[in-house]
C-alpha cells in the first residue's frame, strides 16, 4: 500500500508511471485516495460523496490505456455527468438528481484511464465566485480554514491543493477554474472555447462564455490532460483549429523572446490588493529576467456596458438551466429550493427578451475584436488572477436576502474583474501560483494568450515552473501532514 506522503508527492502522470511500471496497482491508488478523504474532508468540506464501489468496478472490468491509467479522479457537481452518479448542483432544487448516461467529457477523462472516486462541491448553479452553500455548508482553503477556496470551482480545487487527487475536473464561466487555482495555490488553464466537448447536453454553455476543464498541480498533467480530452464530439457546431502537435510536447520546450503586456489596472476601476499588486510586479520582474520584453498596457473597455450584457447572459442562462432542471425532476423553483440570490437571479433571468440576449452576445463580439486586435501586439497579457487574497467565508454570500440579481453581478465580478473578459472573448487563459502572501495565502498571476493559442500558454508556464517551483509547496491541511 503506498502512503499517502507518497502518494501526494506525485503529480497525475507521476502516479500512471507508477502503474506503468508495475510498482503500485490502480486499486491501491483508490485507497490511497479515499484514506485521504477520510482524513481531510471532514474539515475540508470538498468532497460530496466517495464512489467506492463504482472505483473497483471501473478497476476489475479493466482500465483504458491512456495517460492518466490508474490515476484517481474526482469530478465538480456541475455541466458534467457520470452515469448513475448523482449531481446535486449545489442546490436544494436539484438534490438527487443521478444522469443516466455520461457526458462526452466525462466519456474522455474515462478513456483517459482515471478512476472516478467522488463528486465536489459546487455553488448553486455555479454562479459564485466561492464555495458556500446553504445545502452542503462551506468549503474551507487547505491554506487557511475559514477562507474561500475559491468557485465556482472550489470543491475540487481544494481537493487537488489537500493531496486527495493530483487533478480534478473544473468548468470555468466567469473565472471559475482560475479563481480556485488562485485560491489553492495550483494550476489553472481555461481552454479556448470549444476546445474541450460541452455534448451532448451543452452546445454552448452559458452562450460560450463556460469552459470545461480541470485543476491540477503540474503544468504537465495540464498539458497531458488537453491531448487527452480535446477535439470536437460528434455534433458539435464548431472547433478551434487544432495544434501544431502534442500539448504535452510544449511543456519544456522553449517560449522564445515574448513580448507580454501586463496590468494590474482593471477596466472595473476595483481596487487591487497591494499583494495581488506584488505577485504581478514581481512575475514582470522574473519574465525580464528569463528575457522576455514586457510592456505595461491592457485591453480598454467600457466595464459597465460590459458587466450589463454578462449580467444578461448569467442570468437569462440561469433561469434557463432551472426550468430545464425543475422539469425534468418535477419540482417548482422556489424560496424554498434557492437560495435568495439564485433566485433572484432566476427571476431576473426570466425578464430579459431575446433581443437583450442577442444583444448581450453582439457586445462579445465587438469585445472579441477589440481584444484580438490588443493582441496583434502582444503574445500574452498578465494580469492579477483575482482583486484580493482568499476572501473570509460570508463575505460572498448567495443566500443574502434583499440583494438584487445586479448588486449580486458587481459583487461577483468586483472580486474576479480580470477574468471574465476571457470567457466573453474566448480565449485561453491560465492562472499560475507564483506567489504566496505575507499570511501563507496563494496568489495567482493570470496569463491570457491569443485564441486557440494554448501551446505558448503551457511553454510559459512550463517556463516559469523551472524557474519558480511551487511542487514542494503544501498547505496546512493536507493528506501528508
Amino acid at each position: 500500500m503506498i502512503s499517502l506522503n507518497d502518494y501526494s508527492s506525485y503529480d497525475g502522470l507521476g502516479l500512471a508511471a507508477l502503474v506503468e511500471r508495475k510498482e503500485v496497482t490502480p486499486k491501491e491508488l483508490k485507497e490511497a485516495a479515499l484514506a485521504g478523504v477520510a482524513k481531510v474532508n471532514p474539515k475540508l468540506n470538498a468532497v460530496l460523496q466517495t464512489l467506492p464501489a463504482l472505483a473497483d468496478a471501473e478497476i476489475a472490468a479493466g482500465l483504458p490505456k491512456g495517460a492518466f491509467t490508474g490515476v484517481p479522479f474526482v469530478i465538480k457537481e456541475l455541466i458534467v455527468h457520470a452515469k448513475n452518479v448523482r449531481c446535486d448542483m449545489g442546490s436544494k432544487l436539484t438534490q438527487g438528481f443521478v444522469p443516466k448516461d455520461d457526458t462526452e467529457l466525462m466519456a474522455r477523462f474515462r478513456r483517459a484511464g482515471v478512476v472516478l472516486v467522488g463528486t465536489t462541491q459546487t455553488p448553486e448553479f455555479g454562479y459564485n465566485p466561492t464555495t458556500e452553500t446553504t445545502l452542503f455548508g462551506p468549503v474551507h482553503n487547505p491554506w487557511m480554514p475559514g477562507r474561500s477556496a475559491g468557485g465556482s470551482s472550489g470543491g475540487s480545487g481544494a481537493s487537488v491543493a489537500a493531496g486527495i487527487v493530483p487533478v480534478a475536473h473544473a468548468n470555468d464561466g466567469g473565472g471559475s477554474i482560475r479563481i480556485p487555482a488562485s485560491c489553492n495555490g495550483l494550476v489553472g488553464l481555461k481552454p479556448t472555447r470549444d476546445r474541450v466537448p460541452t455534448g451532448p447536453d451543452y452546445a454552448d454553455p452559458l452562450c460560450g462564455l463556460a469552459i470545461e476543464f480541470i485543476v491540477s498541480r503540474s503544468v504537465r498533467d495540464s498539458a497531458a490532460m488537453l491531448d487527452a480530452v480535446a477535439g470536437a464530439d460528434v455534433g458539435a457546431p464548431g472547433t478551434p483549429v487544432p495544434p501544431a502537435r502534442p500539448y504535452l510536447q510544449e511543456v519544456g520546450a522553449a517560449p522564445g523572446k515574448l513580448k507580454i503586456a501586463w496590468t494590474t489596472t482593471p477596466a472595473s476601476g476595483e481596487k487591487i490588493d497591494p499583494e495581488c499588486v506584488k505577485a504581478v510586479h514581481e512575475t514582470v520582474k522574473l519574465l525580464e529576467g528569463l528575457g522576455h520584453t514586457l510592456v505595461e498596457d491592457r485591453p480598454v473597455y467600457d466595464w459597465d456596458i460590459f458587466l450589463k450584457n454578462v449580467h444578461v447572459i448569467w442570468t437569462a442562462f440561469t433561469a434557463a438551466s432551472i426550468d430545464a432542471s425543475a422539469a425534468d425532476l418535477r419540482r417548482r423553483p422556489s424560496q424554498d429550493n434557492l437560495e435568495a440570490v439564485t433566485l433572484a437571479c432566476y427571476e431576473d433571468g426570466k425578464a430579459r427578451t431575446a433581443t437583450e440576449l442577442l444583444g448581450a452576445q453582439a457586445h462579445g463580439n465587438t469585445l472579441s475584436r477589440l481584444t484580438g486586435a490588443f493582441f496583434q501586439k502582444y503574445d500574452l497579457h498578465v494580469t492579477p488572477t483575482i482583486a484580493r487574497p482568499p476572501a473570509p467565508h460570508g463575505e460572498i454570500n448567495q443566500n443574502r436576502e434583499a440583494m438584487t440579481a445586479m448588486e449580486w453581478t458587481r459583487q461577483v465580478f468586483a472580486y474576479c474583474p480580470f477574468t471574465p473578459l476571457f470567457n466573453s472573448t474566448g480565449q485561453p487563459a491560465i492562472s499560475l501560483p507564483l506567489y504566496w502572501s505575507a499570511n501563507g495565502l496563494p496568489i495567482g498571476v493570470q496569463f491570457a494568450g491569443r485564441f486557440g493559442d494554448e501551446a505558448t500558454l503551457i511553454r510559459i508556464a512550463s517556463q516559469l515552473e523551472q524557474a519558480r517551483p511551487w511542487a514542494g509547496k503544501k498547505p496546512p491541511l493536507h493528506v501528508s501532514k
